[in-house]
């Protein structure tokens, strides 16, 4: 992706505002001082990355345990056209997403909520194009609630470390493992993309 001056400059504006707000609450356990290079992979980079594999024609995007910001913040400062709803239950890190949408200039929804709560208010039921989510582990029962959120058709882009198991995103009957991407190298990031099924029901495989 081809990073325009004005992209990078909201870019750092980011990143500065993240780092101050880190020194006084806790928005990220990586070292924004002193391992400058792979937070700005991970919190940056990443991103960055996987905003070149949002689905043609995507117009919201919902974000699940936003903390910092990241990946949404930096997704929608490159994809402007795409709304995005940030789900995070501390006050004061929603404080921050607030703050960073004030100075950044963008529009950003902000949910003080868990997601559990979410699901049940029926207007972000099968309400999204894209479902973003950082996690090590996530339990099939997880994902049974996230997949709510989505549209049928829609995806759920999930960002995972080296280490991270995937066997078990192959057990959900509604969303269907579809690849998964490199992102950093140095990082061993990847993202795996599932895509929720559209209609039908789901037909068993013979072993």
């Amino acid at each position: 992706m081809q990073l325009s001056e004005a992209l990078l400059d909201r870019l750092e504006t980011y990143f500065r505002l993240l780092t101050a707000w880190n020194a006084k609450i806790n928005l990220t356990a990586l070292d924004l001082v002193r391992d400058t290079d792979k937070a700005v992979d991970r919190l940056l980079i990443e991103p960055l990355a996987a905003v070149r594999h949002l689905q043609p024609g995507a117009a919201n995007a919902i974000d699940i345990g936003s903390g910092g910001g990241s990946p949404a913040i930096p997704m929608k400062l490159a994809r402007p056209d795409v709304s995005f709803t940030l789900v995070e239950a501390k006050t004061r890190k929603c404080a921050f997403l607030r703050e960073a949408g004030r100075q950044l200039e963008v529009d950003l929804h902000v949910e003080t909520a868990r997601y559990e709560v979410l699901l049940s208010r029926p207007e972000f039921h099968e309400a999204f194009d894209v479902l973003t989510m950082r996690a090590v582990r996530v339990e099939p029962k997880i994902l049974m609630g996230l997949q709510a959120f989505l549209k049928p058709g829609g995806e759920f882009l999930l960002f995972r470390g080296p280490s991270a198991a995937e066997s078990q995103a192959a057990l959900m009957p509604l969303l269907v493992p579809q690849t998964t991407y490199s992102l950093v190298e140095s990082l061993q990031s990847r993202l795996l993309v599932l895509k929720k099924r559209e209609v039908g029901p789901v037909v068993p495989t013979n072993a």
